[in-house]
């Protein structure tokens, strides 16, 4: 089943929000708390907080980012 392209713009800001908000809070995680026994716990809380804030962002910004990019190149 494939989605309808009119949500094209809402499954792009979905997919990359859920991708930068595990990539980075897993990281940020790793270097303040570290890596040990509570490191999935700890990267988890941080993207359950992380992706709300990640998704609409995203929402907002991107046609921003496209206009930026679209002047920089041919």
């Amino acid at each position: 089943m494939k989605i309808p392209q009119k949500y094209t713009g809402l499954l792009f800001a979905f997919v990359m929000s859920l991708l930068m908000a595990f990539l980075m809070s897993g990281v940020l995680t790793a270097v303040f708390v570290g890596v040990d026994g509570q490191f999935i716990a700890h990267w988890m809380n941080g993207f359950i907080h992380a992706w709300p804030i990640a998704f609409p962002a995203i929402l907002v910004v991107a046609p921003l980012v496209r206009k930026i990019v679209a002047s920089l190149t041919e």
